[in-house]
């Protein structure tokens, strides 16, 4: 797998229902985008969801991709069991790929990390997006480890900030080109990090059309075109990855303008952003002429 993957916002009504017929106009909207694959993971508020909702969405995304697609779903849990589970069930409901970060309380040890991830891998027969986020990141060196243990470790989804020396070690240290590394963090960093060897990005799904072009033209050479682009939305990139509270609200904003969600509502608890801040959107979308 490699490209542009975005997270999907979860729509939600004001009876904080899953709007699922908003679900099924992102996932339209991403494949017309030329997106490789879509993701349910943080962004998506996947850990708002009770397991019944978490199954649902992600049986009704991959109908709604119809194999055109690739389909990703974060299984990350506290326990190793459940993490199995959870992995277990995404494959059960037609995932490609899971993404798993490591357990984030009580400090465990790393020892106890790598089982956690070889005991899920043994487990189910998709491949495995680990997921080194910032606070249980995973060092390049246990990156390089675990994909040399097993098959289904395939992929790194960097996002321990400054996430660029992290590329640069895994290029030094990985021999096999294992694990393939991605880059996440809403997309941030994605020049910087596709000339240190990510494969692709995991941004918002808000503009995906924006991402699958920079891509496509760094990955045939024109390079200069590519950061040109990407330069132009660097302020709006900005503006939405100030932390995952108003990170929730303000891509399922640009869906709304959009056409392709009815509501931008997020779960609570979460930080809603003001009218300033929506006011500041709307005229990063007027100059790049949305």
């Amino acid at each position: 797998m490699k490209g542009v993957f975005p997270i999907l916002s979860t729509p939600f009504d004001s009876k904080d229902n899953i709007v699922f017929e908003d679900v099924q106009s992102e996932v339209n909207y991403a494949v017309d985008a030329g997106v490789n694959g879509i993701a349910i993971a943080l962004a998506s508020e996947i850990y708002k969801l009770t397991d019944h909702e978490r199954y649902q969405l992600l049986e009704k995304v991959v109908n709604y991709s119809a194999g055109r697609i690739k389909v990703c779903m974060n299984t990350t849990a506290e326990s190793t069991k459940q993490c199995i589970e959870y992995s277990k069930k995404a494959e059960d409901f037609g995932a490609d790929a899971v993404m798993i970060a490591p357990p984030s309380f009580g400090g465990v040890e790393q020892n106890e990390i790598k089982k956690y991830f070889i005991n899920t891998a043994e487990a189910i027969g998709i491949p495995i997006f680990m997921q080194d986020v910032f606070d249980t990141p995973i060092s390049p060196e246990m990156a390089v480890q675990l994909s040399n243990e097993h098959h289904n470790l395939k992929y790194i989804k960097v996002e321990v900030a400054p996430t660029i020396p992290r590329f640069n070690k895994l290029k030094e240290i990985s021999h096999n080109g294992a694990p393939i590394p991605f880059g996440g963090m809403g997309g941030t960093f994605m020049i910087e990090e596709m000339r240190r060897g990510s494969v692709g990005t995991m941004p918002v799904c808000a503009f995906p059309e924006m991402f699958v072009k920079v891509f496509k033209l760094w990955d045939e050479g024109n390079r200069e075109e590519a950061e040109e682009i990407f330069h132009r939305y660097v302020p709006l990139i900005r503006t939405l990855g100030q932390g995952l509270g108003i990170w929730n609200w303000l891509p399922k904003y640009i869906l709304k303008k959009r056409g392709i969600f009815n509501h931008f509502n997020a779960r609570q608890p979460s930080l809603k952003p003001d009218e300033d801040q929506l006011y500041e959107i709307d005229r990063m979308l007027e100059r790049l002429s949305f």
